[in-house]
């Protein structure tokens, strides 16, 4: 199959004039070592099986890359939607792996994070650290389990399935209605997870590890003005160095999951216990970014490249 070497796609569902900051960041980073980057939506790719083509065989069709398939390609974004057009985005990535592009982070890394119940799952095979969780369908069941925590005077979390930056997360109480099946963030699906108290003087906190080809470059802890902590909800951002239980925890994490590249997020409780709250595989940088001296895009525009070209 014909590669385009010096053009790199970047997949994202931010604004196309230059894929957003993030896009901008990695643009900036891959024309520094002589690649031109394109900021294109998955929305906008299709498969032709019709075999009309004429010279280029590919069954993959690319905005921006009609006569051969690229190197490599950078995943920042995926447009949500429907099951179906999430599934036939995913498609994408995976025929593009089996067609010999390098796809930072693929389409089963993706799928591995995005979904916090096989998160969980993996995590908890591999014995590492995370909040006691339950996922189920059935809203009695997921009734009784929170009921039992909340006797035992344990506070529960419920959050969607599918989602960040602390979207639809919210704190169930003897006081909260719970929710129906189909309401807005639960979807037929009760993610429940045990609540961790961060909080010392009402400082809600979390850490956050980047991590790049199994080595954690970059740690800021997140102060949150409630206690959902991410940058895009008004979290406060602290560098700390790369090192310690925390960092250990969010490579065992990113090892299991099998990682290009993420953010791992570790809670600590008020006895000093850690916890993993979440893998992000497709993570934003901006808070991190603006408190390390580290170029991130770079860092990881330099690694994809190492792989790939």
């Amino acid at each position: 199959m014909t590669h385009i070497l010096k053009r790199i796609p970047i997949f994202t569902d931010e604004p196309f004039d230059l894929g957003g900051w993030h896009g901008k960041k990695l643009s900036d980073a891959f024309a520094k070592r002589g690649f031109e980057a394109v900021c294109i939506s998955l929305k906008d790719c299709c498969f032709d099986f019709s075999q009309k083509h004429s010279g280029f065989q590919s069954s993959i069709q690319l905005p921006s890359f009609l006569n051969a398939l690229p190197q490599a390609t950078f995943i920042r974004g995926i447009a949500g939607g429907s099951l179906q057009q999430v599934i036939l985005r995913l498609d994408f990535l995976h025929a593009l792996q089996h067609s010999g592009v390098k796809v930072y982070n693929n389409a089963k890394a993706i799928e591995r994070t995005v979904d916090k119940a096989m998160t969980s799952f993996l995590l908890y095979q591999q014995g590492i650290a995370s909040p006691n969780t339950w996922v189920c369908e059935s809203r009695a069941q997921a009734l009784a389990i929170v009921q039992q925590e909340i006797q035992d005077k344990q506070k529960i979390v419920i959050k969607p399935l599918f989602g960040s930056q602390g979207k639809g997360v919210r704190i169930l109480d003897t006081s909260t209605p719970f929710p129906v099946p189909m309401q807005e963030h639960v979807d037929g699906v009760y993610y429940v997870q045990q609540f961790i108290e961060s909080s010392k003087n009402n400082r809600w906190h979390d850490t956050r590890v980047f991590v790049i080809n199994n080595k954690a470059v970059a740690a800021m802890k997140r102060f949150g003005q409630t206690w959902v902590n991410n940058v895009a909800n008004g979290g406060r951002c602290e560098v700390v160095a790369p090192t310690g239980e925390i960092v250990e925890l969010a490579l065992q994490a990113s090892k299991t999951l099998d990682m290009d590249y993420c953010g791992v997020d570790v809670i600590t409780d008020a006895e000093g216990q850690h916890y993993v709250l979440e893998v992000n595989s497709i993570p934003a940088w901006q808070g991190l970014q603006s408190v390390v001296e580290l170029d991130i895009a770079q860092a990881m525009v330099d690694d994809l490249l190492e792989k790939s070209i």
